[in-house]
């Protein structure tokens, strides 16, 4: 069985501590990087929100994004890596 390693994520304003394989941690590494941008770029434009009001601006960007997507493995990988921290969040709560 693969050996998961623990990893500190960072999502808008808190820290998770999930476990991953080790290959899979750039990819989760990515996404998250891209997910906080969104958010610093949503909170710029739309001032005044909470933060679960910019991380719900961001899925649905994402979303939106994916599904006009011209890069299928891009999506798929984005889709896997979010997917894998969800569960993974879902666990350490």
């Amino acid at each position: 069985m693969p050996e998961l390693i623990p990893i500190n994520i960072l999502i808008g304003d808190r820290t998770y501590r999930i476990k991953t394989l080790a290959k899979d941690e750039e990819v989760i590494r990515r996404t998250l990087k891209t997910i906080n941008d969104k958010i610093i770029e949503f909170k710029t434009q739309f001032a005044g929100k909470d933060m679960q009001d910019y991380i719900a601006m961001v899925m649905i960007w994402y979303a939106t994004e994916a599904s006009s997507e011209t890069n299928p493995a891009l999506e798929k990988e984005m889709t896997e890596a979010l997917l894998k921290m969800e569960e993974q969040i879902d666990k350490a709560l």
